[in-house]
């Protein structure tokens, strides 16, 4: 795809992408090796109830199926920036999926522009989990703020791509 192919509000879902437990002690333990991420004794004690994913795989698990839907083809260049923010925990089990949208256009040239790209990730499924009234997968909880098997409020919610190159022309 190319600059001038683009228009603002253009959007793409992603696949589900599922935060395996295993994976998840395995990535916090490399690379944010705290105990809320793999001290499962010390996660029921904070106000998680729960260990909770690292962020940056959190939001690199729906990464990668943005990347599956190849939104740009092989015209975008690079990306400039990134900005993440965590409104909600994300722990093992959870299914997340996200929805990018084309949020800024800055045209630099006859050749190529900037595109601001922002993601919205949701959790999509809660598996239950004993003692928790949030992970109840057949209640609303109004402090989630969401319902099993459906889009509410993201667990994090906007993610910026701050304005790869791409390409204007096809020349």
């Amino acid at each position: 795809m190319y600059f001038n192919d683009l228009k603002i509000g253009m959007a793409v879902d992603t696949a589900p992408a599922v935060i395996h437990k295993d994976k998840m002690i395995a990535f916090a333990r490399e690379y944010d090796n705290i105990p809320l991420h793999i001290d499962e004794e010390y996660a029921k004690s904070t106000p998680f109830g729960a260990l909770i994913a690292p962020g940056v795989m959190s939001f690199m698990s729906v990464w990668v199926k943005y990347q599956d839907v190849d939104f740009f083809g092989n015209e975008l260049l690079a990306g400039r920036s990134t900005k993440i923010e965590w409104l909600k925990p994300v722990y093992a089990e959870d299914v997340l999926t996200g929805k990018a949208t084309v949020t800024r256009l800055v045209k630099r040239s006859e050749k190529n522009g900037l595109v601001e790209i922002s993601m919205d990730i949701y959790t999509v499924l809660l598996r239950y989990r004993s003692g928790s009234a949030c992970r109840r997968p057949d209640r609303w909880h109004p402090q989630c703020n969401r319902r099993d098997g459906q889009r509410t409020a993201p667990c994090f919610p906007r993610y910026t791509e701050g304005g790869g190159n791409a390409p204007d022309n096809r020349d």
